[in-house]
């Protein structure tokens, strides 16, 4: 996050002594991005974090790739396939290239012991179900719509509450960040952007375990998995003050920008990255052009491959769309409203739509759970009837 924030005690200057009552220091640990140019956190624990007693790699089912996967336009529905597990383990790939995998989530239970993504960020959209992610950052409750943003490198795991759970899983090779032009020089939200530093929500609450004892953290690294076993528990920071901390941001708090004639995705981004972007369509008036068409017009993006979530709502372009499908567009092919969907939404007014688009700048490839979720005539629904 581009804005300062600290909780917990820290020393008055950074990389001084630090002492714990018992008169030995506190360890500092600098927590930093791109080298030592890029933001950073400074976190002051109780033992040293490099205080591992033994690594081990572990095998882990791997998502096969659908191989033979044709190029064309494809609708699949993610209810119809879950896992059992916690907020990691249940998690079901669907759609990946070197720097972005797309997942979703069907967690029962809690997780039991720690993770960390040690090669990738993390943004997790919670589309049902409220919880708490516990992050040696400190504590962020979730309730449904919400986004948590969690860096590369930080220690956290997930309670979910009883009832429905279902989360999109996005990992990304770099930062999620802001978009640079809902930023001024300074890196304070404009006033013209559609949410401020107030909408976003560091961790509320520092919670510090002095124990000693095993405590496994499973470490994911790229297609690797590693169990990583320390000798106290994780969450052993007393403070930390900077910029790169886990947030969340709740959907609904975006201020969609509206226009006399349709606006195109751009204006929707709430999130950029490198290799990809995503943008939220949220609830909002049409376009209040006398002549104006709500529908999106054809377009070939022959550089993006787009993927849309859906959320809740009627979606005015799209026909067969159920809470948690995924349509995925790729780059080079042409692609607009389905028959009808144009004329219809002439007069319209408002629509109540609410989904998550991930535009990649690399060609994605499709997992097996693809294939075994898709709408076989998707490709065809362009197609005039009679």
């Amino acid at each position: 996050m581009p804005f300062y924030h600290r909780m917990g005690s820290i020393p008055s200057k950074r990389h001084i002594a630090f002492y714990k009552e018992d008169q030995t220091l506190h360890r500092e640990e600098l927590f930093s991005t791109k080298g030592f140019s890029g933001i950073y956190s400074n976190k002051y624990h109780l033992y040293m974090p490099t205080a591992i007693t033994k690594i081990d790699k572990i095998s882990k089912p791997k998502d096969e790739t659908w191989v033979e996967a044709p190029l064309e336009w494809r609708l699949f529905h993610t209810f119809d396939q879950q896992k059992d597990g916690d907020p990691i383990s249940s998690r079901i790939k669907y759609l990946f290239n070197a720097t972005c995998a797309i997942s979703t989530a069907a967690p029962k239970i809690s997780c039991k012991g720690f993770y960390k993504n040690a090669y990738a960020h993390e943004l997790i959209f919670v589309h049902k179900g409220s919880g708490v992610c516990k992050t040696e950052f400190g504590r962020i409750d979730f309730t449904p719509g919400d986004y948590i943003v969690i860096p590369k490198g930080v220690i956290y795991q997930v309670d979910v509450n009883e009832g429905e759970n279902r989360m999109l899983v996005v990992e990304s090779a770099t930062a999620f960040d802001i978009p640079k032009h809902f930023r001024n020089e300074y890196g304070q939200c404009t006033e013209s952007a559609p949410y401020c530093e107030r909408d976003f929500r560091p961790p509320s609450q520092l919670e510090t375990f002095d124990n000693k004892g095993e405590f496994v953290v499973y470490v994911k690294a790229g297609e690797d998995w590693y169990t990583h076993t320390m000798q106290h528990h994780p969450f052993d920071i007393v403070g930390w003050d900077g910029c790169e901390y886990p947030f969340a941001f709740n959907i609904h708090e975006y201020a969609p920008i509206v226009g006399q004639i349709h606006q195109p995705p751009p204006v929707h981004l709430v999130f950029t990255t490198r290799d990809f972007v995503v943008c939220n369509f949220v609830p909002r008036l049409f376009d209040f052009h006398p002549q104006s068409i709500p529908a999106p017009y054809f377009h070939s993006n022959v550089d993006s491959d787009e993927v849309l979530y859906y959320v809740e709502g009627n979606f005015m372009s799209r026909k067969g769309i159920k809470e948690g499908s995924i349509s995925h567009h790729p780059m080079g092919l042409p692609h607009g409203p389905q028959p009808g969907k144009t004329e219809e939404s002439i007069g319209k007014k408002e629509t109540n739509e609410c989904a998550v688009m991930i535009d990649t700048f690399a060609p994605l490839q499709s997992t097996l759970a693809v294939e075994q979720t898709m709408v076989s005539h998707y490709a065809s629904s362009w197609l005039e009837k009679g």
